[in-house]
């Protein structure tokens, strides 16, 4: 059986806020820790195969007890909602946020 998650744990430039987005270096990075953006590029987790490429709002906040903050995303393209696990350097104002609001 084939894993549903590849670790790409890359640099990037943001398209949301246009800041350098260093290696998360423990995972995957995949939205940006100053502004939670993120890019509809992934069907599964890393594999890169989506090809809506829109902006990822983050929308919303779930707290896992397991994975601690789940970042809630929209598609600002095509509307379909994904999720990911908040990194530890990620803008805990912007985290508190959030948390208040409802998608």
């Amino acid at each position: 059986m084939l894993s549903k998650f590849t670790e790409i744990d890359e640099e990037f430039i943001c398209h949301n806020c246009g800041q350098r987005v260093k290696k998360l270096g423990y995972s995957s990075r995949n939205h940006c820790p100053y502004c939670l953006y993120s890019k509809h590029v992934d069907i599964n987790p890393g594999d890169r195969q989506e090809d809506c490429h829109g902006m990822l709002e983050p929308v919303s906040l779930e707290i896992d007890g397991k994975k601690g903050y789940v970042i809630i995303f929209k598609c600002k393209k095509c509307g379909k909602i994904r999720k990911n696990k908040a990194a530890k350097d990620d803008n805990m104002d912007l985290i508190i946020k959030l948390s208040s609001k409802q998608i």
